[in-house]
């Protein structure tokens, strides 16, 4: 279920119970552990561990500490240690910390660059270590975009707009136990802001103990505290923070597998319909061709896979069991409005709440308006707006500009079938967030939200 993307596991305080703490990690749902070292000795300490224990992996590095007397010569035993253990899936802990400052600053970043370019030679991702450091961190990280960089940025704590410009370099967010302490609201306010898409769980053990063992050591068997933190933060459940983590793990350092395809997938207390994968647009946003996983599940399916209504209703069983049946993947829905409508008619002859998510294009799809036969089977129609500018529209979503107005008109007849009606767009850069809401509430008269692009 979880995986501890982050466990020194080697030190001292694990000397006499070991087999102890990975037995409790395995009870508390803990798949997998990975063990980082911070210098030669600890990288050989974490290799070892992985060959002795199936569920724990290591990655080998030398931490800022340990870079007083940096050697280039150290690059190629860390190459061999890699060489020797399959089940080395990361450069680290490497990185920066300008608070303790134990090694000068310019062989920080020397030894930094070193085993970063190290990783992009051997096809590995980076775990980084990161204190005080942040504007020569991002600089750094900005000077390797495009190289194939592959980052987590391990108990973070620099700025929400770093992790903002972190996350557009398509790298991932790690906290700690940390974000339980009754002081870390900014630290929450940023983890909040940031999708579970780009997350990773980790302990830091034997530091960082969450509460109510903060003082304590810490070991992976507590993953899931800070898991379920976040999935409070997040208005979710600890199993989707599970789900998601652990598939981001999986893209990240290749542990776990790809989860099989989903035509039904629960997220919170919502059951949604992956309908299709086929659509009319190409948004510049949207990952249905490059990696069509959401929350963790995997939405894949080409058109041969599309299962007529039964298979959907015989998943969903009594709607009634969830908030609302929402009919949502990566394509575009009302492609297969036959289907939509006879799944429909069915929740709602048991009692459940009907969603549509759609960009609007439905009629032009289906060459009629299909809005009138929405009545008594949809309660609620989400529509992408994504710009109030048919130009900017067209960029975004890779449409002609007269699918705009197509838009437009869609949702006002909409509007006199269904009870309730939002416009939505994506927080991308460019798209101007107060005059898209001004025109929906104002001008439309619908319901206005913002997905966030993070």
């Amino acid at each position: 279920m979880y995986i501890d993307t982050h466990a020194h596991l080697y030190l001292k305080e694990y000397d006499n119970d070991i087999i102890n703490v990975i037995e409790r990690a395995k009870a508390s749902r803990v798949d997998y552990i990975i063990v980082p070292g911070t210098d030669i000795q600890s990288s050989f300490l974490a290799a070892d561990m992985a060959a002795n224990y199936p569920m724990i992996y290591a990655a080998a590095g030398i931490h800022p500490h340990e870079t007083t007397m940096w050697d280039e010569a150290l690059i190629p035993i860390l190459e061999e240690i890699i060489k020797n253990n399959k089940k080395i899936v990361a450069i680290g802990e490497i990185g920066l910390d300008y608070y303790y400052d134990f090694s000068p600053r310019e062989m920080q970043i020397k030894a930094f660059r070193d085993q970063i370019e190290l990783a992009i030679r051997v096809d590995l991702p980076v775990i980084i270590h990161n204190r005080d450091a942040d504007e020569d961190m991002i600089r750094i990280l900005e000077d390797y975009v495009g190289s194939g960089l592959r980052a987590q940025l391990h108990c973070y704590s620099a700025s929400l707009s770093d992790a903002k410009k972190i996350v557009s370099m398509h790298h991932f967010i790690s906290f700690t136990g940390n974000i339980t302490f009754k002081k870390a609201d900014d630290l929450r306010k940023i983890m909040s802001v940031i999708s579970p898409e780009h997350l990773l769980l980790e302990t830091d053990s034997p530091y960082m103990s969450p509460e109510p063992m903060r003082g304590k050591r810490n070991e992976p068997a507590n993953v899931g505290i800070t898991a379920k933190k976040i999935a409070e933060i997040h208005k979710t459940t600890p199993e989707d923070i599970a789900r998601v983590t652990s598939y981001n793990a999986f893209r990240l350092f290749g542990i776990g597998r790809v989860p099989d395809t989903k035509f039904t997938y629960i997220i919170g207390h919502t059951l949604y319909i992956n309908v299709t994968n086929r659509c009319n647009a190409n948004c510049i946003f949207c990952l249905r061709k490059k990696e069509p996983v959401i929350a963790g599940y995997n939405l894949s399916m080409n058109a041969s896979e599309e299962p007529p209504a039964e298979v959907y209703i015989n998943e969903i069983g009594n709607p009634v069991n969830y908030k609302e049946i929402v009919f949502c993947g990566y394509g575009e829905p009302t492609i297969r409005w036959e289907v939509i409508k006879e799944i429909a008619a069915y929740v709602k002859a048991m009692g459940g709440n009907t969603r549509l998510n759609t960009n609007g294009h439905g009629n032009f799809i289906n060459k009629r308006d299909i809005t009138p036969e929405m009545k008594g089977i949809i309660d609620v129609v989400s529509i992408s707006l994504n710009s109030t500018d048919a130009s900017q529209y067209s960029e975004l979503m890779n449409v002609d500009p007269s699918l705009f107005e197509e838009m437009i008109h869609f949702t006002v007849l909409a509007q006199q079938q269904v009870p309730r009606v939002v416009m939505s767009i994506v927080s991308v850069d460019d798209v101007e967030i107060d005059k898209a809401k001004n025109f929906v509430e104002n001008v439309i008269g619908a319901e206005f939200r913002v997905r966030e692009y993070f």
